[in-house]
């Protein structure tokens, strides 16, 4: 990728372009969700990161024919492309810490989620292993496994990938990562979080940045919150300096602080912008 090519790859996670949710930083945008999409086409980008909550999961329009009709001609109509899906319903429901009947539903619904991804495109579904999704114990990782490789072939035949966010140190992710194939499972680097986990971004990408399939663009303080670019503890410069030269050529994804002053285009341009800025400068 080169320095003028990185506008094209950013993008921004659902719900960013509209007010929030219940107060939440995150959550499926149901009054908002068409609006986002010429919101998009007025600031100029062309990337959307989709959001799945397990709160009514089928109700999602990414889950029923009809939203999905509706989501591939908005997306036409727009030109806003759908390549990723943040999956935080696996992390409000994780199947590898449910019990025997729980997670034959939850991966059941997992494997729905594939096929609705298929059907509109998306390439990445991103499984968060933090939070209450986080792996806490040898058993949960090999259930996770146990339910996941199975699924390898049918993702390579659909050119898909399982994409993980782990708050694993470096060399424990490596090894996790290692286990499974690479042209089915990848991981979400995300800033912000390795930032607040005080994990050295140079240590990380050297370790597994060849694995990396999608980043989410966040700053946070050290152990803390989610803040405004460039306010927190997030090295960016060391960032997009250790990604350039893992030769990194992915999407990255605006998961960025929300707007206090519901300025949510205006803010989502300033840090598009600002990440292009970053990545410039590390021109090689």
């Amino acid at each position: 990728m080169d320095s003028k090519g990185i506008v094209m790859k950013i993008g921004f996670m659902q719900g960013r372009l509209c007010d929030r949710v219940d107060g939440k930083i995150q959550a499926f945008p149901w009054q908002d969700w068409e609006q986002e999409f010429p919101v998009a086409k007025q600031i100029d980008i062309k990337l959307m990161e989709w959001t799945l909550d397990q709160d009514k999961l089928y109700e999602n329009p990414l889950m029923t024919e009809t939203g999905r009709a509706k989501i591939k001609a908005l997306s036409n109509e727009y030109q806003v492309a759908i390549d990723s899906l943040t999956g935080d319903c696996f992390m409000q429901a994780p199947f590898f810490k449910a019990d025997d009947a729980t997670r034959g539903s939850l991966l059941e619904d997992l494997s729905e989620i594939i096929k609705a991804c298929a059907d509109v495109g998306i390439k990445y579904v991103l499984i968060p292993l933090v939070d209450n999704g986080a792996i806490q114990t040898l058993e949960q990782q090999e259930s996770l496994i146990e339910g996941l490789l199975p699924l390898s072939q049918r993702l390579i035949d659909k050119k898909m990938k399982i994409v993980f966010e782990s708050d694993f140190p470096p060399e424990k992710l490596a090894s996790f990562i290692a286990l499974f194939p690479e042209d089915a499972f990848g991981i979400n680097y995300d800033i912000g979080n390795s930032a607040a986990l005080g994990y050295s971004p140079e240590k990380e990408i050297y370790a597994y940045g060849h694995r990396i399939d999608n980043v989410h663009i966040k700053d946070r303080v050290l152990h803390g919150t989610t803040v405004p670019l460039g306010t927190g503890n997030a090295n960016f410069p060391a960032v997009f300096e250790a990604l350039k030269k893992s030769q990194y050529s992915g999407n990255f994804i605006l998961q960025t602080a929300r707007a206090d002053d519901n300025q949510h285009a205006a803010a989502i341009s300033r840090y598009r912008d600002m990440a292009n800025q970053w990545w410039n400068d590390n021109a090689t």
